[in-house]
């Protein structure tokens, strides 16, 4: 009998024990948490000692499966991030930072950067590829950031699509033309 409450005044010390324990961790975890820096929400690497990517170290693509879409209609487009430098480097492959633009003539139609985004940054190195597919709703973009329903659709036409880099202005796709029927 005595060794069965020994046991059980053990155990119930131990329960304690390690509940103050698990207690004191987790409020050092919280007050570690509190007192850590947030990320940096630029497309800035500051910090890392990993230079950003640069003109010379990533080449866009830019690929649609039509050459033409209908009035009212949508254009999936594959934006591709192909790593082609010497030494690692850092992207924001959010949308925000590459940048999808359609025109018609000298008329930017609609640009992919006028709703913020999230950053969404890659450590790119040999042989890295970055393949992401963004739709367009063929439709006008105004110069802020309102509900794709709520803007203006393209007449038909003749329009051209280009990727590039918001931070790196030497960065860009070729141009990949297609038609508004």
């Amino acid at each position: 009998m005595v060794l069965a409450v020994a046991l059980v005044v053990f155990c119930i010390y131990s329960l304690a024990r390690g509940a103050g324990a698990i207690s004191d961790v987790i409020r050092h975890d919280d007050l570690t948490a509190m007192s850590r820096n947030p990320v940096p929400s630029s497309a800035k690497s500051k910090g890392t000692g990993v230079p950003d990517c640069t003109a010379k170290d990533v080449k866009l693509e830019l690929a649609t499966g039509s050459q033409s879409v209908g009035v009212g209609g949508s254009m999936p487009f594959a934006m591709t991030i192909r790593y082609e430098g010497t030494s690692s480097c850092l992207i924001d492959a959010s949308n925000a930072s590459r940048i999808l633009t359609i025109t018609s003539g000298n008329d930017t139609v609609w640009t992919s950067k006028a709703c913020p985004a999230d950053p969404v940054m890659l450590l790119m190195s040999h042989g890295d590829k970055r393949v992401d597919t963004l739709t367009w709703n063929a439709n006008r973009t105004v110069d802020h950031c309102v509900d794709d329903a709520d803007l203006p659709k393209v007449d038909a036409g003749t329009y051209s699509a280009q990727l590039s880099l918001r931070d790196d202005p030497k960065a860009v796709s070729d141009k990949v033309p297609f038609l508004v029927q």
